[in-house]
C-alpha cells in the first residue's frame, strides 16, 4: 500500500449515489488520476490518500484510493486553490486571492474563530462573511467524520448519508450519544457503541441506552428472517444484554411507541413487538394484496374452457385437472397462488398462460427474484423474463441502512397480467415493492414451491400468504408421467413429505438418476467428491466439471464446506501451470480458468454482451475467469449469460471461487448434475428443506454422499427455523375500504 498526499485539481466524474470518484490529483512532483469512494471531495481539496498503482484497460495508469484523510492546505498557494473552487460559499477566485494577500497565514485561523474580519475586505458584507465562516467550518467537519467512522467499520458512502442526516456536527452528536449510530447502520458492532458510551460516562440505565438495545435487538431478529418477536422474549434479551431491570425496558418500549418507532401488535392475547418499516411492509402488503384482488376483474377472459381446448389442441398436450384449475384460477382471479414440488407441471401453466393471454392482446410480465431464476424462466418460456429489481427500477435498498424506504418510489408495471416465478425468495420488503408497483384491474400470479428455502431476506411471503387462505392457491400434488420416472423427483417428494429415500426394491423402471453413497468418514467423503468431479461421471453422459456439475453443500465451514472444498476442488480442477495466470488475493489464489461467483451487489461495473453494454452484476452469478493481465492490474470474467466484465484487483472481495456453493446460493438455479456432500453441522443449517431444495437443483443426476444418521436426521429436522412474521394474521384480518 502507498501514501501519497496532495492536492485535487479537477473531479472528472463522481458518482452521487455512492461517491465514487475519478479526480485529477496534483502531488509535489506530478499529476496523476485518482479514483475510489471519495465522499465530500472537492476541487481544491488537500488529501491523504493510501492505495495502489493500477492500469486501466481504456484509460491508463490510475491510483486506486483506499483510505484517504482531508488535510489542510500546507501552502498559501493550495489554500487559494481551495478557497477558489466553489466550496465555500460566497467566494470565487477574485475573492479568494483578496482574502489570502489581506490574512496570509493565519487565513485559516480567521475561519475558524474570527469570520467576522472577513468584513474588512471590500466587497464582503458583515453577513456575508458570516455565512463564508460557517461554510468553511461545515467543511472542516467533513474533514474529520469519515476517518471519525471508520473505527466503526463505516463505509465512506455511509459516513455521507450519516452527515446528511446528522448535519454539520455529526462527529459531536456521535460522541455525545453514540448510540445514534445503532439507527443509521445497519450491522454495527452494538458492544463496541456501548463501550464508547460507557467511556463517556453514559450512564446503564439512560434512555437513550436503553432505546438503543431494543431497537437493536429487534435488528438482530431479522438477520434470521423474523419481522417481530413476542414481548417477553424481547425484554428478557435486551436484560440479559444490558443489564438492565425488566421495568426499564417496559417503560422505553412504551415509550418508542408512543414516539411511532416501534409497533405493538397484540395478537391472540400475545404482544408482537416490530420495528416500523417490518410492519408497514406487512401491511402493506397485506392491503395492497387484498385491494388488487378485490377489484374488478377487467381482464377476464371469456369462453375460458374453449381457449384451453384450443391451446391443448395446438401445442399437442393434455393438461391435468388441476392445471385447469389453476388456469381457471388465474382467469377468475385477480390475484391467486400456483405451488407445487418438482415434476408437477408448474412451468406447463406458465406457458399456457402466457399464450391465451397474448392470443386476446394482453400484455404478460415475467419476472422472478434473482438473475439466474430469470434466466431459467426465459429458457423454460421462450419469453423474456427480468428480475424484479430491473422491473421495479430499484437499486440499493437498505444495503447497510438500518432506516429501510418501506415508502420508496418504484415503477409502475405496465401489463395486464404479471407472473413470479421463485416466489419462495421472495422477502418481505420487495414483496412490498411489487405490489406497490401493480394497478388495480391487473392480474398477479405468484407461482413457487412453498417447501423450499425461505428467503434469505426477512419474513416468509409466501408461507404466509398461502396459510392464509384469503388468496385463492392451487396446490398441484400429481407428478407428471415423465418426472414421475425421475428418482431425483420421487426422492425429493419422499423428503418433503418426511419419507427417506427410495430403497432398491422401489426403482424398477426408473431413471437412473439418483445415487446414495452412504458414507460417514469425511476422508471418504472428500476422496468421492474429488472423483466424481475428475472424471468418473464421464461414462454416465460424458459429463465435464465445468460444463454440467455443480458441487452444493449445506454450510461455508469445516472439511466439507464450500471454503474448503474450493481449495481441493481448484487445485485438482484447475491447478498451477507455467504460463497460466493467476493473482493472489489474501489467502485465496484466482486462475484464468477458475468457476467464481459475484457475492454481493455491484451496480456500478460496467459489462458487455456481442453488441450489448450494461452495469451491475448481482449476488448469485456465477461465471468463470477468462483473462488475468497483470499489466492493468485486472481480471475478465464471463458470466454463465455471457456478459463480461473486467474487475480491478482491488475489488475482488466481491468475487468467490464457486466450484462448490452453498444450498442457499444454488436456489433458483438448476445444474445438470448435482454432487452433495453432507457432514454434521448445525441443526439449524441440516433441515428437511434445505435437503429438498438441494435435490431439486439436479436436472439430470444426483449424488448425495453422506451417511444415514445424518439423513434421518435431516428429514425429522422439520420446524428448526420458523420465522416469527404477521403477515398472515394481517390478511385474514384487513378491511378494505373503497
Amino acid at each position: 500500500m502507498e501514501e501519497l498526499e496532495g492536492q485535487v485539481i479537477d473531479i472528472i466524474y463522481q458518482n452521487e449515489l455512492n461517491s465514487y470518484t475519478i479526480a485529477v490529483f496534483y502531488t509535489d512532483s506530478e499529476e496523476i488520476t485518482i479514483v475510489g469512494y471519495l465522499p465530500f471531495v472537492n476541487p481544491g481539496d488537500t488529501l491523504k490518500v493510501s492505495g495502489r498503482f493500477v492500469t486501466h484497460q481504456e484509460y491508463g495508469e490510475q491510483f486506486k484510493v483506499e483510505t484517504f484523510e482531508k488535510t489542510e492546505p500546507k501552502t498559501l498557494e493550495a489554500l487559494e486553490i481551495y478557497l477558489s473552487s466553489g466550496s465555500i460559499k460566497g467566494i470565487g477566485p477574485v475573492t479568494a486571492k483578496k482574502i489570502i494577500k489581506a490574512f496570509g497565514e493565519d487565513t485559516i485561523n480567521i475561519f475558524r474563530t474570527n469570520p467576522a474580519a472577513l468584513s474588512s475586505i471590500s466587497g464582503i458584507s458583515y453577513d456575508k462573511a458570516m455565512i463564508m465562516g460557517e461554510s468553511f467550518n461545515e467543511n472542516l467537519e467533513l474533514w474529520n467524520i469519515v476517518n471519525f467512522l471508520e473505527q466503526f467499520g463505516i463505509s465512506a458512502s455511509n459516513a455521507k448519508r450519516i452527515y446528511k442526516d446528522l448535519g454539520a456536527d455529526a462527529v459531536n452528536k456521535i460522541k455525545n450519544n453514540p448510540y445514534i449510530l445503532v439507527d443509521k447502520v445497519r450491522g454495527i458492532d452494538f458492544k463496541q457503541i456501548d463501550k464508547m458510551a460507557m467511556g463517556i460516562g453514559i450512564d446503564i440505565q439512560d434512555d437513550s441506552r436503553v432505546k438503543s438495545g431494543i431497537k437493536y435487538s429487534l435488528n438482530l431478529i431479522s438477520y434470521n428472517g423474523h419481522c417481530c418477536t413476542i414481548k417477553e422474549n424481547l425484554i428478557k434479551y435486551v436484560k440479559d444484554l444490558l443489564g438492565v431491570p425488566s421495568e426499564i425496558i417496559e417503560d422505553e418500549i412504551i415509550n418508542l411507541k408512543v414516539m411511532e418507532e416501534i409497533v405493538v401488535e397484540k395478537r391472540d392475547e400475545e404482544e408482537w413487538i416490530y420495528l416500523v418499516p417490518f410492519y408497514k411492509a406487512e401491511d402493506n402488503i397485506a392491503t395492497r394484496l387484498m385491494i388488487i384482488n378485490t377489484s374488478k376483474n377487467t381482464k377476464k377472459i371469456t369462453n375460458f374452457d374453449t381457449e384451453l381446448k384450443d391451446i391443448e389442441e395446438k401445442e399437442s398436450i393434455q393438461l391435468s385437472q388441476k392445471q385447469k384449475d389453476a388456469l381457471k384460477a388465474v382467469n377468475d382471479n385477480n390475484v391467486c397462488v400456483i405451488t407445487g414440488g418438482p415434476g408437477t407441471g408448474k412451468t406447463t401453466i406458465i406457458k399456457t398462460i402466457i399464450d391465451i393471454y397474448k392470443k386476446k392482446g394482453k400484455k404478460v410480465v415475467l419476472c422472478a427474484p434473482t438473475g439466474r431464476a430469470a434466466k431459467r424462466m426465459t429458457e423454460m418460456t421462450g419469453e423474456e423474463a427480468m428480475t424484479l429489481h430491473r422491473l421495479l427500477e430499484i437499486g440499493k435498498t437498505g444495503d447497510e441502512s438500518q432506516n429501510i424506504d418501506v415508502d420508496l418510489n418504484v415503477q409502475m408495471i405496465d401489463g395486464d397480467i404479471i407472473i413470479v416465478d421463485e416466489m419462495s425468495m421472495v422477502d418481505l420488503f420487495l414483496m412490498n415493492y411489487l405490489v406497490k408497483a401493480i394497478y388495480q384491474g391487473t392480474k398477479l400470479v405468484l407461482v413457487g414451491d412453498v417447501d423450499q428455502l425461505p428467503s434469505v431476506g426477512p419474513g416468509s411471503v409466501l408461507k404466509d400468504i398461502i396459510n392464509s387462505e384469503m388468496i385463492t392457491t392451487i396446490r398441484l400434488d400429481k407428478i407428471f408421467r415423465q418426472a414421475a420416472k425421475s428418482k431425483i423427483v420421487q426422492n425429493a417428494h419422499r423428503v418433503n413429505n418426511g419419507n427417506t429415500f427410495l430403497k432398491k426394491d422401489e426403482i424398477e423402471d426408473l431413471n437412473n438418476d439418483f445415487f446414495y453413497i452412504n458414507e460417514s468418514n469425511t476422508d471418504k467423503i472428500i476422496e468421492n467428491v474429488l472423483t466424481l468431479c475428475k472424471d468418473r461421471l464421464k461414462d454416465y453422459g460424458n459429463y465435464e466439471f465445468f460444463k454440467n456439475i455443480q458441487v452444493i453443500t449445506p454450510t461455508k465451514k469445516g472439511n466439507l464446506g464450500t471454503k474448503e472444498l474450493n481449495i481441493r476442488l481448484q487445485k485438482l480442477l484447475n491447478p498451477k501451470r507455467l504460463g497460466k495466470p493467476e493473482k493472489a488475493y489474501g489467502q485465496t489464489i484466482y486462475r484464468v480458468g477458475d468457476k467464481v461467483m459475484q457475492i454481493k451487489n455491484n451496480y456500478d461495473i460496467t459489462w458487455n454482451k456481442k453488441e450489448e453494454n450494461g452495469t451491475g452484476v448481482f449476488n448469485g452469478e456465477l461465471g468463470r475467469i477468462t483473462d488475468i493481465d497483470s499489466s492493468t492490474g485486472s481480471i475478465r470474467v464471463r458470466f454463465d449469460d455471457d456478459k463480461e466484465a473486467w474487475y480491478e484487483y482491488a475489488d475482488l472481495e466481491q468475487l468467490e471461487h464457486a466450484y462448490a456453493i452453498t444450498v442457499h446460493k444454488s436456489q433458483g438455479s438448476e445444474f445438470d448434475v448435482v454432487v452433495m456432500p453432507i457432514a454434521q453441522s448445525s441443526p439449524m443449517l441440516l433441515t428437511r428443506n434445505l435437503l429438498y431444495t438441494a435435490i431439486t437443483r439436479a436436472k439430470k443426476m444426483l449424488i448425495i454422499i453422506s451417511s444415514d444418521r445424518i439423513i434421518q436426521f435431516i428429514i425429522q429436522n422439520a420446524d428448526g427455523k420458523k420465522r416469527n412474521t404477521g403477515l398472515e394474521y394481517k390478511l385474514r384480518n384487513i378491511k378494505v375500504d373503497f
